[in-house]
């Protein structure tokens, strides 16, 4: 199912929309004719039927299909019909019939598969305008489906029950533009009012069966595709050699999700919330960029092993990653950053490790921004590379230079801050078993340390002996803060190797 949507969702939903009104005639032919030539650029092998009767061209038996090369497997769409209508003002209207099939078949862990889908559309208008050169499609509908059928495995259908999956948009629109040279410049965006889906299975032989359904609310999409000539799946590294970029941002504002089954004969649940969210990427031939982002997340679970709901709550879930993934020969800026912003648990899972509510309950965080520099190996997109990667033979990247902007750990009331910064001396990473030497300083206070350990101590959760160790290393590694309970600590680490704790020599 991931293969189908990320092979075909973008290149022909998004790619059957339509634009922003006439700019110059543009006729059935060259809509067709610009279809199987992006098409055939993404790796589908296209035939129809064409036929014309007045102002409407008609495609019949229209077939798509892709070999999928990583799956050792085949994608195929079969559309009855698909009408090209020229409406006299230099625009085209593309019709579609109300459902179509696909097929998504290969081998997996030595068995022969295949599983049908169905994509269906309430209300779906699409008119095309511009030039030969330079298309806009604008799209609404009232929604899109897809759903599963059948699922053979080794000639075997497997029963209805079995397997059933659905997602459906709703109240959608969106717009596209192609600027079409040696290669293509793709321009989207779009909105939809919500998303729906639904996945039931059920193992009559193990007895394990479940169901997941959600939703996702008022959805948008805005992103900017570089298709390059000649571009094609089977080489990735080379795709991108030639020029592919994607830019795009996806958001929402609101989502549910619940689960419920059987596993091992005992019975789950699971359901979860958020206040909107954000999934932003970037990729080129140089660089990667992910920036996620998730608000006021909610988890509920309850199971038979535990006999009252686990609850727990986040005001804020972030990730931002942006590193250089090919091998330039220069040293090259990163950055990773991540929070978790106010975690909180319900009272009874408190009470089942400090049931005599000792420690603070106050909302957890933990933060950490680092920028730095790196020079990259390899081609991660290379197979050659990639596989030397997962086998241990290649070294991805030298670290030459990081950059701790934040750092915080704040729970059970003690709070951890700091920064620092570092440069990395590679030239003896062979004889110190890769790892490059570092120096720099780190900057660290704590505070609450003291308070928390004497409560862990009244808990039963550390001895005597274990707290005294904890202690003498505070005291070896800082000194006293101006405020109760503070401690701090200046870290360096020399070039020679040594390394200082407040201008004390540990190492």
């Amino acid at each position: 199912m991931s293969v189908f949507l990320r092979r075909t969702g973008g290149a022909v939903l998004t790619y059957v929309i339509a634009t922003q009104g006439a700019l110059a005639d543009l006729t059935a032919s060259d809509v067709w004719s610009d279809w199987q030539s992006y098409m055939g650029s993404m790796g589908y092998a296209v035939t129809g039927d064409q036929s014309t009767s007045g102002n409407v061209t008609s495609i019949t038996n229209m077939t798509l299909k892709m070999e999928l090369p990583d799956e050792d497997g085949t994608f195929d769409m079969v559309i009855p019909e698909m009408t090209l209508t020229e409406n006299g003002d230099g625009t085209v209207t593309i019709g579609l019939p109300e459902s179509f099939p696909m097929t998504i078949s290969g081998q997996a862990e030595g068995e022969a598969f295949s599983a049908a889908l169905l994509y269906t559309h309430d209300g779906l208008n699409m008119v095309v305008s511009g030039t030969p050169e330079d298309m806009t499609y604008d799209y609404t509908a009232q929604s899109l489906g897809l759903a599963l059928g059948d699922v053979t495995v080794d000639g075997e259908t497997m029963p209805e029950d079995s397997l059933d999956l659905g997602l459906r948009l709703a109240d959608l629109a969106g717009t596209s533009r192609m600027v079409i040279g040696e290669g293509r410049t793709v321009d989207q965006t779009f909105t939809a009012a919500d998303l729906t889906y639904e996945v039931n299975f059920n193992e009559p032989e193990t007895g394990e069966k479940g169901r997941i359904n959600g939703k996702l609310e008022q959805l948008a999409f805005e992103g900017r595709n570089v298709i390059p000539a000649g571009f094609g799946l089977a080489d990735v590294q080379a795709a991108y050699e030639a020029g592919f970029a994607f830019d795009g941002a996806f958001t929402y504002a609101a989502g549910q999700t619940s689960i419920e089954g059987t596993s091992e004969g005992e019975a789950f649940s699971m359901a979860s919330s958020s206040d909107g969210g954000r999934f932003a990427a970037s990729v080129d031939a140089q660089r990667l960029a992910y920036d996620v982002e998730q608000k006021n997340a909610k988890l509920s679970v309850t199971s038979a092993d535990v006999p009252f709901p686990i609850e727990l709550a986040m005001a804020k879930a972030g990730l931002k990653l942006e590193v250089p993934i090919q091998d330039s020969g220069e040293v090259e800026p990163f950055a990773l950053a991540l929070n978790l912003t106010d975690f909180t648990m319900s009272d009874i899972l408190w009470s089942m490790f400090d049931p005599a509510g000792a420690l603070p309950r106050d909302p957890a965080t933990i933060a950490l921004d680092t920028t730095g520099t790196a020079k990259v190996l390899l081609n991660i997109f290379d197979p050659a590379a990639a596989e030397a990667m997962e086998t241990g033979d290649a070294v991805p990247a030298e670290l030459h230079s990081l950059k701790i902007n934040e750092l915080l750990v704040s729970l059970v009331g003690a709070k951890l801050t700091g920064d620092g910064d570092f440069t990395f001396d590679n030239s003896n990473a062979e004889q110190t078993g890769g790892v490059p030497i570092p120096a720099g300083v780190v900057n660290l206070q704590l505070v609450g340390a003291n308070a928390l350990i004497d409560k862990l101590i009244g808990m039963g959760l550390m001895s005597d002996n274990d707290a005294m160790g904890a202690r003498m290393m505070m005291g070896m590694m800082a000194v006293p803060g101006e405020a109760p309970d503070t401690l701090k600590s200046t870290i360096e680490f020399k070039e020679d190797g040594q390394i200082l704790a407040n201008g004390q020599r540990i190492k």
